[in-house]
């Protein structure tokens, strides 16, 4: 399953770290019309330890999320 998710924030911790929060489109295109019919709301907050990770979110961005489960071993 697909979702897609728009920044609103990226929080740098003065101790390090980062959160990073996330809620789904609402409108602007097409697509996001399609997207917020399947899910009208939500929210997905993130804290990110590792750097190199929390510089790939920018405010404002929009991000495709998949969804696949996990098998356990």
């Amino acid at each position: 399953m697909r979702a897609k998710f728009r920044v609103e924030t990226v929080t740098n911790h003065a101790g390090g770290g980062n959160s990073v929060n996330l809620t789904p489109v609402l409108s602007g295109s097409e697509e996001n019309k399609s997207f917020w019919q399947a899910t009208p709301s939500g929210k997905l907050d993130m804290y990110i330890n590792n750097p190199n990770a929390a510089e790939f979110f920018k405010a404002g961005v929009e991000y495709y999320i998949d969804f696949t489960p996990a098998t356990s071993q």
